[in-house]
């Protein structure tokens, strides 16, 4: 099969590098010449160029760009396709992907892999990056079926656990374990920059280990990443923070007032919940 990877980063690179072992041509597509030539030297993309128009025989295209590119690289895509090429995304918002999408070219189907590093670019893509993890299809009613299983083939030929869902319910869930940490991780550490007295705050650095570096990761990540997820998904995302901000404030009411048994029911709580979302299926 050919496949194209519009966008040869992290995800897109690590979708090259491991479809290429499955046996599939992979035709690479970036804005940069460099991006280009390091993919086909690293082994991410059997060709690359920066021109669509090179997509023209794909038989299936990742679209891997970012959520704000998409539009744009999909009308400028179609000139060049067979009605028979499958699009399909990365990105980590679904229902405005694919209400705007799906209109431009009905064989699409919305995906998105729960992948990931803190580094960036096709020099950090890797083999076996969505091995265990879930990859999510959000088909609509429109979305032929069989493309659907096309995509849902591929993805667990590289060792993604395959999940389907709605758009809505998708942006719902994803809002609740990936864009609110983002947002609260954050806030932690410009909470951290807001410390007053120099000694205190040189003394912060001087401590900071894993409790913090764990705590603050996703908060260091990319920052059009985080501006796309609170834009893309704007409404389900200030759900969870209002719903955030009512916890803790029930949290800072508990240390306030010395409601010291209260408090540990909240941590004892949190403690017997956490593994349900991190349990192994």
């Amino acid at each position: 099969m050919q496949i194209g990877i519009v966008g040869l980063g992290l995800i897109g690179g690590s979708l090259g590098l491991d479809l290429k072992a499955q046996g599939h041509e992979i035709l690479g597509v970036s804005r940069r010449d460099r991006t280009c030539t390091v993919a086909v030297e690293r082994g991410v993309a059997d060709r690359a160029s920066t021109e669509l128009s090179s997509l023209s025989e794909a038989d299936v295209i990742f679209l891997c760009t970012p959520i704000g590119q998409l539009q744009t690289t999909v009308e400028q895509l179609i000139p060049h396709l067979q009605p028979s090429t499958i699009l399909t995304d990365v990105g980590s918002v679904k229902g405005s992907v694919v209400s705007t999408i799906a209109p431009l070219w009905p064989n699409f189907v919305g995906g998105h892999p729960m992948s990931g590093t803190h580094e960036n670019g096709v020099d950090a893509a890797v083999r076996d990056l969505f091995v265990g993890n879930p990859y999510v299809l959000t088909p609509i009613d429109s979305t032929p079926p069989a493309s659907v299983e096309t995509i849902g083939h591929l993805v667990t030929a590289i060792g993604s656990k395959l999940l389907h869902c709605d758009p809505e319910s998708h942006d719902r869930a994803v809002a609740w374990i990936s864009h609110l940490p983002v947002m609260i991780s954050t806030s932690l550490i410009a909470a951290c920059l807001a410390e007053t007295d120099p000694a205190v705050f040189d003394l912060a650095q001087a401590l900071a280990s894993t409790g913090f570096r764990d705590t603050s990761r996703v908060g260091g990540g990319n920052p059009e990443l985080g501006r796309m997820m609170a834009e893309y998904n704007q409404s389900a995302l200030l759900q969870t923070l209002h719903q955030y901000r009512s916890k803790l404030d029930q949290i800072i009411g508990q240390v306030e007032t010395g409601e010291w048994s209260a408090l540990t029911e909240t941590f004892e709580a949190t403690r017997s919940a956490r593994p349900k979302f991190l349990k192994e299926s």
